[in-house]
C-alpha cells in the first residue's frame, strides 16, 4: 500500500474509532461515563506529550542544521501561541466534561452545539494534516502519530458528545453528526499528502506544528483539569496512566519497526 494509502486509512480509522468509542458512552450511565473520562484524560496525556517528545520532535530535528533546528524550534513557539490564541475565540476548545464554561451559561446551548461542530471539523482537518505529514517523514511516525491522535480524540468526542445533547440534539443526530465530523480528517490527510509531497523541505516544520499542537493540548487542556483531583490514590492513578500513554507510543514504535 502506497503512502496516500496509509494516510486515508488511519485518518479513516482513526475518526471513525474516536467517534464510535466516544459513542457508546451514550449507552453508559452518567455515573459510569464520568468515572471513566478523567481516566481517559489521563491517559490521552501520556500519549501526547509522548507522541511529541519522543517521535515528532526528533523526526523534525533529524538531519537539520543548527540554524534549521533553531527555526524549528521557533515554529513549536509559534504553534503554541497560535493554539492559544485559537482557543481564545472558541475556535479549538477542547471539553472532557458534561458541563464546559465555554459552551453553556450565557451562550445560547443550540449555537453551542453549533459551535462545537465547527470547531472539530477544523480541529479535525489539522489533525488529518499533521497525520500525513507524519506519515511524509516515516511510516513509523504516521503510526506513532495517528495513535496519539485517536488517544486525544476519544475524551474529546465524549465531550463533544454530551455538548450537544445539552443542546438538545437528539442521541442519533448527535452521534451521527459527531462521526462526519471526525471523518473530516481524511480530507485533511488527503490535502496534506498532495501539498506537502511537493515541500518535503517543510516537513520538519508541519511534524513541529504537530508537536506543539499536542503539547498544547496535554499542558493546556487536560493537566489543568486532572489538577482538580488531588487526593493520592487519584494522583497515583493519574501518573500510571500518563506512564501508561507514554508507553504505548514506545512500544507501538518498537513494534512498527
Amino acid at each position: 500500500m502506497g503512502t496516500l494509502g496509509w494516510i486515508v486509512l488511519f485518518t479513516i480509522a482513526g475518526g471513525a474509532l474516536s467517534a464510535l468509542a466516544a459513542g457508546a458512552f451514550l449507552l453508559a450511565r452518567d455515573t459510569t461515563r464520568n468515572r471513566l473520562i478523567p481516566h481517559l484524560v489521563s491517559f490521552a496525556t501520556g500519549v501526547l506529550l509522548g507522541a511529541a517528545f519522543m517521535r515528532l520532535l526528533p523526526g523534525a530535528f533529524e538531519g537539520l542544521g543548527p540554524d534549521n533546528v533553531h527555526a524549528v524550534g521557533i515554529t513549536v513557539l509559534a504553534g503554541l501561541l497560535v493554539f492559544f490564541l485559537l482557543e481564545k475565540l472558541v475556535l479549538w476548545r477542547h471539553c472532557h466534561h458534561d458541563d464546559c464554561d465555554v459552551h453553556t451559561g450565557a451562550h445560547d446551548h443550540a449555537a453551542s452545539g453549533r459551535l462545537i461542530l465547527i470547531g472539530d471539523a477544523m480541529h479535525n482537518l489539522v489533525d488529518g494534516v499533521l497525520i500525513a505529514a507524519a506519515f511524509l517523514t516515516d511510516f513509523h511516525l504516521g503510526v506513532a502519530t495517528s495513535v496519539a491522535v485517536i488517544a486525544h480524540e476519544i475524551p474529546q468526542e465524549v465531550g463533544d458528545l454530551a455538548i450537544l445533547l445539552h443542546a438538545g440534539f437528539s442521541r442519533l443526530r448527535a452521534l451521527v453528526l459527531n462521526l462526519l465530523v471526525s471523518l473530516t480528517s481524511v480530507l485533511g490527510g488527503v490535502a496534506g499528502y498532495f501539498w506537502l509531497d511537493g515541500a518535503r523541505a517543510f516537513l520538519p516544520y508541519a511534524l513541529a506544528v504537530a508537536a506543539s499542537s499536542f503539547i498544547y493540548v496535554a499542558v493546556a487542556d487536560l493537566i489543568p483539569g486532572m489538577h482538580k483531583r488531588v487526593d493520592f490514590r487519584s494522583a497515583a492513578a493519574q501518573i500510571i496512566l500518563i506512564v501508561a500513554g507514554i508507553g504505548v507510543i514506545e512500544i507501538t514504535h518498537r513494534f512498527t519497526h
